[in-house]
């Protein structure tokens, strides 16, 4: 099918640079304010430049809306009205409310997703496999400062992909309390789901890059990193002992075995593949406007 990028910003290269990677894919066009980036880009990876967003969405059978956040419901808006399935990517609005009323002017059956990427990252679904009863999740998510993010706070550009699996992937039911603190570019995060806390920390301050999520039950321990794509289970020890007076105890550690993907890959031939079958897309509009009054939540507990 014939595919578009609305916004050719560094998501929207990232893409461009899938989709033209795709078997599923036979033409893509390009659109971005900028023509000069718009017309680099399509040098690149062999696409078409349009004229406007109208032109684009004229000629092509999927696009994904990679503009900046604000412009996010206005171009929506746009390929609703052209009935063309799209892709956008997250937040899927810059507020809960502009959220709501894109949710509901979605057609029912107009395939429709968003790019929450960390629900594609391989081990996401294999931790689901293994979780069967949480006492404690943590999950962190810290970058160095970044130029390309303005007008979105560290919850809406960093925490939204955990907020996004804690209440879609590992809690999806129940009602919670959150106590958060935090300014636009440091946050944390506590949720209590009855007796389980949940424990989320993401920073745009960071002299580390961490992506990372632990879980406990009660006879093991999950330990995840989403950018290496590892996961490994620690068991309850098997012998406890004191060796020149030195406590010792004895571990067993097993290594998932993952199948390592690129998550971006996975996400637009998911969504490829829902429009070609008419299906709908993992991550729904819905269950993004959930993640979007929840980051909304979390920044009403910032201190003034």
């Amino acid at each position: 099918m014939d595919a578009g990028v609305i916004g050719v910003g560094m998501m929207g290269r990232n893409h461009a640079r899938v989709y033209s990677e795709l078997k599923a894919v036979d033409s893509l066009y390009l659109y971005d304010l900028n023509e000069k980036a718009a017309g680099d880009l399509a040098g690149v990876f062999g696409a078409t430049v349009s004229t406007g967003v109208e032109d684009l969405l004229a000629n092509v059978d999927a696009v994904s809306i990679c503009v900046p956040t604000p412009f996010h419901f206005s171009v929506a808006k746009q390929a609703i009205d052209a009935r063309v399935p799209f892709l956008i990517e997250k937040p899927i609005c810059a507020t809960a409310e502009e959220s709501r009323h894109l949710v509901r002017i979605i057609p029912e059956d107009l395939v429709v997703g968003v790019g929450h990427i960390e629900r594609f990252n391989p081990i996401v679904p294999e931790i689901k496999k293994i979780v069967r009863d949480p006492l404690y999740v943590e999950m962190k998510r810290h970058n160095p400062a970044s130029s390309r993010v303005s007008g979105s706070s560290v919850v809406e550009d960093l925490m939204i992909h955990d907020i996004d699996i804690m209440r879609n992937v590992l809690l999806p039911d129940g009602l919670y309390r959150l106590a958060g603190s935090g300014n636009q570019d440091v946050c944390s995060a506590l949720f209590s789901f009855n007796e389980t806390p949940v424990y989320l920390s993401a920073s745009r301050k960071s002299s580390k890059k961490i992506r990372m999520i632990y879980i406990e039950e009660e006879e093991f321990t999950i330990e995840g990193d989403f950018m290496a794509q590892e996961i490994y289970i620690h068991r309850k020890p098997g012998q406890y002992a004191v060796e020149d007076e030195r406590y010792v105890q004895e571990n067993i550690i097993e290594k998932v075995l993952v199948n390592k993907q690129e998550p971006l890959k996975l996400e637009l031939s998911t969504f490829l593949e829902c429009v070609a079958r008419g299906r709908d897309f993992p991550v729904t509009p819905r269950q993004a406007l959930i993640n979007m009054e929840i980051c909304e939540e979390i920044s009403q507990c910032f201190s003034v």
